[in-house]
């Protein structure tokens, strides 16, 4: 098992929880209080005042014409809806992507816009972000609009040539600035600079929302709103969908938006969703972050991945009960296959490397057989197996195409803006990035990539960290906690869901679970003798080398069964005991 760091946050102020206790709400959230301030503390909530806004709704303002470049981008779309001229919202392949798509191009119709035509580019064939031939295609076709979403911020060639096809090309795209805007006739994009909109981290379908609330407020201005009751939050289901499996931070509007989402999502109204619950046994009722980002999302993505997005988009969108089952139960099938692909293709990558992957700054591997729709869940599974950033490319004819995923001390990005001359393009985040690169500069690229490597990470010790809220005894671990911790929720991507650790629990049972005896499961106890139900997934080698004490890091979660609710530690990490 791979070493992990424990960063166990020291304890909150006794003035902080003391000032807190006087302006808590129920007596269940008081009960717990020691352990939610101290969570709330160590997230960065530093007075009362912090964490009660942090738990209440989002307070700063969420005006969409705050936004830079939204004025400008009403105006013509609802000249274009006026004039009936046809519009076209042109996407990415992946589940924000898709959701915005899908989002923006009902929002269209909702409005009255005579002819909306969703464009999702092909990945093999087209390959991330606006292209040329696409924008020539469109405007051939008498597309006279052109709206991005998820995508184009970095595409300052294909948006001049847009305009030299004689599109009005609007940018909506929450990806990192490069060194020059595109030339578009509005840019949507609240990290540009001189955009006041407070929130930076939107996702491509929270852009997209924003659109949409702009567009609404400019109809009801007009009077032109249909007498039909519909509102912008009608698409907060693919806003949750799209947020988090993105990995979007869920603080603020952010956390604010996947939460309305969420209750609509236990709720489920589109025919394609309730459809895609049945084949992939969700419940209604008990979706939370996790169902999304491990089995909504994946199924999404699995179309861009392997088929065509526009299976998942048309799932999304659909009314039809008899499309719906067929999409969905196609839709599933892809994603078993992708599982499988992504495991093989690990194997490859990992038996071309040439030496010990733990004892390189950087990975990277190129081959022929990698499928580009996959590249990137085989660079992600390299680094959360090694703790390094990774690098897989999909090795083409002439040309290749190249996934990253990085750790938090490597912002990924910007390593490849550092080689930039070597390539086609490339664009994303700190954490996570794509490139096209002519196949005469691979080798290159990759000697750069690992020259920056080797500089920005010479001499620090690579482990990943768990950031732990707080220490308990199994003791406190009860379903009531567990309940009130719910107050937190939505959980994700900067709000983990909390981690603790108990030092010194007693390993009562032991038992090998799940195919292949892959996970493990534990009774634990410590000095008040109640005994505490426990699961390790991917853990299964500890069973026949557990002491009989082990300090545990876990999650605490309700199992329920029968009717039964009991709490359970999801362990995360584990020891042999120490101190005793």
């Amino acid at each position: 098992m791979n070493k992990k760091l424990w960063n166990i946050a020291p304890q909150a102020p006794s003035g902080y929880i003391e000032a807190l206790a006087q302006q808590w709400s129920t007596p269940a959230q008081r009960a717990a209080l020691p352990i939610l301030a101290q969570i709330l503390h160590r997230r960065g909530y530093n007075t009362p005042e912090a964490a009660l806004d942090f738990l209440g709704e989002y307070q700063q303002t969420t005006d969409p014409f705050l936004i830079k470049g939204m004025e400008q981008a009403v105006s013509r779309l609802w000249a274009a809806i006026e004039q009936g001229e046809p519009v076209a919202v042109y996407g990415d392949f992946d589940c924000d992507g898709v959701s915005a798509t899908v989002l923006l191009t009902e929002a269209l119709r909702r409005l009255g816009a005579a002819r909306v035509y969703p464009y999702i580019p092909d990945r093999v064939d087209e390959g991330y972000g606006l292209n040329s031939p696409a924008l020539k295609w469109l405007a051939e076709r008498g597309y006279k609009v052109v709206v991005t979403v998820d995508c184009g911020i970095r595409s300052v060639r294909e948006v001049e040539d847009g305009n030299g096809y004689g599109l009005d090309i609007i940018l909506s795209d929450h990806h990192s600035i490069g060194p020059e805007l595109p030339p578009a006739l509005a840019v949507i994009n609240p990290k540009q600079a001189g955009c006041p909109y407070p929130e930076k981290m939107l996702a491509g379908v929270g852009l997209a929302y924003k659109l949409v609330q702009a567009l609404y407020i400019e109809a009801e201005r007009r009077g032109v709103l249909p007498e039909d009751g519909w509102g912008p939050e009608d698409w907060l289901d693919l806003v949750a969908i799209g947020t988090v499996a993105d990995i979007a931070p869920l603080r603020g509007e952010n956390r604010m938006l996947v939460k309305r989402g969420l209750e609509r999502l236990n709720q489920p109204q589109r025919i394609g969703l309730r459809a895609l619950y049945g084949v992939a046994g969700i419940r209604p009722g008990a979706v939370n972050t996790v169902t999304i980002g491990f089995v909504i999302g994946p199924r999404i993505n699995a179309a861009g991945r392997l088929r065509s997005a526009t299976l998942a988009g048309k799932l999304l969108a659909t009314e039809d009960h008899t499309q719906a089952g067929k999409l969905a139960q196609e839709l599933n099938g892809v994603n078993q296959e992708r599982q499988q692909k992504t495991l093989q293709m690990q194997e490859w990558a990992e038996d071309g490397m040439p030496t010990d992957p733990s004892q390189m700054p950087l990975l990277f591997a190129a081959d022929s057989r990698f499928e580009q729709g996959v590249v990137g869940l085989v660079a992600s599974r390299l680094t959360e197996q090694y703790y390094r950033p990774s690098v897989v490319v999909q090795v083409g004819e002439h040309d290749s195409h190249g996934s990253c995923r990085s750790i938090p001390e490597f912002h990924i990005t910007r390593a490849l803006d550092e080689c930039s001359d070597l390539l086609e393009r490339h664009g994303g985040h700190a954490a996570a990035a794509g490139f096209t690169v002519l196949n005469d500069n691979l080798e290159r690229l990759h000697e750069r990539l690992l020259g920056i490597a080797e500089e920005q990470l010479a001499e620090r010790e690579l482990y990943p960290t768990l950031a732990i809220d707080a220490e308990l005894s199994l003791a406190e671990c009860t379903v009531d906690l567990a309940d009130a911790l719910a107050v937190l929720e939505p959980c994700g991507e900067a709000n983990p869901y909390p981690l603790f650790v108990t030092r010194g629990a007693i390993v009562q049972r032991r038992a090998l679970v799940g195919s292949e005896g892959r996970h493990l499961k534990l009774e634990l106890a410590d000095h008040s003798g109640v005994p505490v139900e426990a699961i390790a997934f991917r853990m299964g080698e500890w069973h026949d080398r557990l002491p009989e004490r082990i300090d545990v890091v876990y999650h605490l979660e309700i199992n329920e069964w029968n009717g039964q609710r009991r709490v359970q530690l999801n362990i995360q990490d584990m020891r042999p005991a120490e101190n005793l």
